[in-house]
């Protein structure tokens, strides 16, 4: 029986990428119980998405994985992962330490090595770090920032306006919020202020009676009356009439709504989260949105960065995309070209962008194992390669 060499003191955490049922089981035999936790990844993708959500001090990874070429995978963990040593794996169970992570091979068996003071310190700032939100990949310093302070607020009722340029995850964040709150098991309304005719905005708000209006054949419900117990969210708000915003102001400071057609006044506990591509603070300067509604607002105020303020996440984002949009067979990996181009494209149209290129190129790779640049199609481009990359600059839409 091989035994597998482990440059971590035995009681560390261990993850196991390999699409190979024997292969894995065959590890964890050779273990035998001397790494707490281990988990198993049947390929690169899950590995990626495993290494985003834990801290691990070894990985045994499969040279053969289904998905990513092995050596493009251990570049991406050097880079990301700088504290997690990986044994390469054949499928006759030979391992091998990657001098690249800075072990050295050693004979067969366990062995201790102690660590480099600089990993030991790199790996106490991983077990630092905020876990990811419900449904968002990522682990640079500036998303971390957002995890942190959203968890923060998650549990309370206090009001948070989400600013980011569009594209950005920003109803992802207003989910995940919900998600922590003790309101998780009521509803989630979403309101698009920007997609809803003005004449139609403060019914679809705040409902009606029947015969409120011309058309009004049946009353109805709100969007906040139904959010009761649970969270409104109101996205793109900086499109909201003026007229409207006084209204939502004195909904947010009385807590209570009346329907067109009725003097009728109901109290509701909802709890609002709004989210702009727009700079709010400046746009209230200009006379542009009510001030006291943007300090109303803005009572917890999250920023989420644009994609290319982080592009660590851009690749692990990526292999996300594919592997959820592979419809059968095994995921395609990404070459060295295609992650070279990926990283140096501008994502102005940001997390939304890479998940339309890559749905593309889901669909252009065909029976392909291996995803290329000529497979990355940007909108406005004839191709991806040799073209001129998007000016980066500041957010679609918002103001400077």
């Amino acid at each position: 029986m091989t035994t597998f060499p482990l440059f971590s003191p035995p009681g560390g955490s261990a993850l196991i990428a390999s699409s190979n049922s024997a292969l894995r089981e065959q590890v964890l035999h050779s273990l035998n119980g001397r790494c707490r936790p281990v988990q198993q990844a049947l390929g690169g993708a899950d590995a990626l998405v495993k290494l985003e959500r834990g801290s691990w001090q070894v990985l045994f990874l499969d040279r053969r994985l289904p998905d990513l070429d092995a050596e493009e995978l251990i570049a991406i963990i050097e880079r990301r992962f700088p504290g997690t040593q990986v044994v390469l794996l054949d499928a006759d169970g030979a391992a091998a330490a990657v001098e690249s992570s800075g072990a050295e091979e050693v004979e067969a068996g366990l062995l201790s090595r102690p660590e480099p003071e600089e990993k030991s310190w790199e790996r106490s700032a991983r077990r630092d770090e905020p876990e990811p939100l419900p449904g968002m990949i990522g682990r640079s310093e500036a998303l971390g920032r957002v995890y942190r302070l959203a968890r923060l607020v998650a549990p309370r009722s206090t009001t948070v306006l989400i600013a980011g340029p569009t594209g950005s995850g920003k109803e992802l964040v207003a989910r995940a919020l919900h998600g922590l709150s003790p309101r998780a098991a009521k509803a989630f309304i979403v309101v698009n202020c920007a997609a809803i005719p003005e004449a139609l905005l403060e019914s679809e708000l705040f409902g009606h009676t029947r015969g409120a209006f011309t058309g009004a054949v049946q009353p109805q419900m709100g969007r906040i009356a139904a959010a009761h117990g649970g969270s409104l969210f109101l996205d793109e708000v900086s499109e909201l009439p003026l007229n409207m915003q006084a209204k939502l102001l004195r909904f947010l400071e009385q807590k209570e709504i009346q329907r067109l057609g009725t003097a009728e006044v109901t109290q509701v506990d909802v709890r609002v989260i709004a989210a702009s591509n727009r700079d709010l603070e400046a746009r209230a300067a200009k006379g542009e949105f009510r001030e006291d509604l943007f300090y109303r607002l803005a009572a917890f105020p999250l920023e989420l960065p644009a994609l290319a303020e982080r592009r660590e996440d851009i690749v692990p984002l990526a292999v996300h995309f594919l592997a959820g949009m592979t419809v059968s067979g095994p995921c395609p990996r990404l070459s060295a070209d295609a992650i070279r181009v990926l990283e140096g494209h501008a994502w102005q149209g940001n997390v939304r962008e890479l998940r339309h290129v890559m749905e593309r190129a889901s669909i252009l790779v065909e029976t392909g194992d291996t995803v290329l640049p000529e497979h990355l199609y940007f909108h406005g481009q004839a191709g991806a390669v040799g073209q001129p990359r998007a000016r980066l600059g500041a957010w679609p839409g918002r103001e400077a």
